[in-house]
């Protein structure tokens, strides 16, 4: 008897790590490094349009964030100094793509966080939910080479992970 309690404590630790390990290894994401990015449009704060065709031939990381967001302001003031800055005079964009607020929020927040790379808003959601699953949450950095292939994926914000992102980012761009 003591061996089939053996073996159904083993079969349930066994089912809840490979669970668990599933949700650390797409963390919230839907796609995953090697997929050409789902469809989008996104119309940034200044009026212009973009879309994945008009994103080809440059490097790409849409970072979905938000004003509520405490992860999302630490990590901002990164993308801008590290990787805006670095980055901006090459085949590359950054485009932070605020979810769910109004506009009057949105400029608010961009101002208090001090970033100047391109912001839109998703104002539905629609665009966050083709990359990730149900729920999941904001603070995330989507990179894509100029073919439009997921490259890298973020979330939270780790500083490691943070510099892998640049590092992908600048060996991407010597290609």
């Amino acid at each position: 008897m003591k061996k089939y309690y053996f073996l159904i404590l083993f079969f349930m630790i066994f089912f809840q790590q490979s669970i668990s390990s599933e949700e650390n290894v797409n963390r919230g994401f839907k796609v995953e490094v090697g997929d050409l990015s789902p469809e989008f449009s996104l119309q940034l704060l200044d009026g212009s349009i973009v879309n994945n065709k008009s994103l080809l031939g440059k490097v790409v990381i849409l970072q979905f964030t938000a004003s509520w967001c405490g992860v999302c302001i630490k990590e901002m003031p990164h993308l801008e100094e590290k990787v805006w800055k670095k980055f901006k005079s090459e085949d590359f964009v950054l485009i932070g793509i605020d979810l769910k607020e109004e506009i009057e929020v949105v400029q608010d927040f961009i101002k208090k966080v001090g970033v100047s790379y391109p912001m839109a808003i998703d104002e539905d959601g629609s665009i966050f939910e083709s990359f990730t699953t149900e729920k999941a949450g904001v603070t995330r950095n989507i990179v894509l080479n100029k073919k439009g292939e997921i490259i890298f994926l973020t979330r939270l914000f780790d500083e490691s992970e943070f510099s892998e992102m640049v590092h992908v980012v600048k060996a991407e761009l010597l290609k």
